[in-house]
């Protein structure tokens, strides 16, 4: 079993600022790429920043210059910090992560439960 688990959302203030964790957890062998994504209501889920196991990142237009994703590989965990937040951020936020079981070949995609981040005034 494998299991994503994303905290740090929360509500805030036009030009706040929020960070974001998902940890991965279970029988884990590697971890290739992590990212987040968000869904507004109405609105498919969308690619907000990515990086991969070696710390090449891939931003969203929307979020470049305000947002940063992270990783601490030794403790499965990646992180968004968000600055400067707008109330079109407003969404929940869901980490993705390719994961690597012992004893099998291929990554495969898992997803936590995902976050709400709210911004108004």
């Amino acid at each position: 079993q494998v299991q994503l688990v994303e905290s740090g959302g929360g509500l805030v203030q036009p030009g706040g600022s929020l960070r974001l964790s998902c940890v991965a957890s279970g029988n884990i062998f590697s971890i290739n790429a992590m990212g987040w994504y968000c869904q507004a209501p109405g609105k498919q889920r969308e690619l907000v920043a990515t990086i991969t196991s070696g710390g090449s990142t891939v931003y969203a237009d929307s979020v470049k210059g305000r947002f940063t994703i992270s990783r601490d590989n030794a403790k499965n965990t990646v992180y968004l910090q968000m600055n400067s937040l707008k109330p079109e951020d407003t969404a929940v936020y869901y980490c993705k992560a390719g994961i690597r079981q012992p004893g099998r070949t291929a990554f495969y995609d898992y997803w936590g439960q995902g976050t709400q981040v709210t911004v108004s005034s």
